[in-house]
């Protein structure tokens, strides 16, 4: 376990039961968001692939802007 985990936990258990819960409950959600993500990501790979490829083939035609010029 990291030392930043380990200090997160500590101040956990001195926190009410009803808190410890809360947190307890954002962590699980968070780390279910997280492998939702990974899934759809794996899922999806190729079609990344053909969209990144299509992206830097339009940069080297000089189709692309800088981010800065669009904000």
């Amino acid at each position: 376990m990291s030392t930043l985990l380990e200090k997160a936990l500590e101040k956990v258990v001195t926190l009410p039961q009803e808190e410890q819960d809360a947190i307890a409950s954002q962590i699980l959600a968070s780390l279910a968001d997280e492998d939702a993500w990974k899934t759809r990501f794996a899922e999806k790979r190729e079609l990344i692939r053909r969209m990144a490829r299509k992206a830097l083939e339009e940069d080297a035609r000089g189709e692309t802007l800088p981010l800065d010029d669009l904000l």
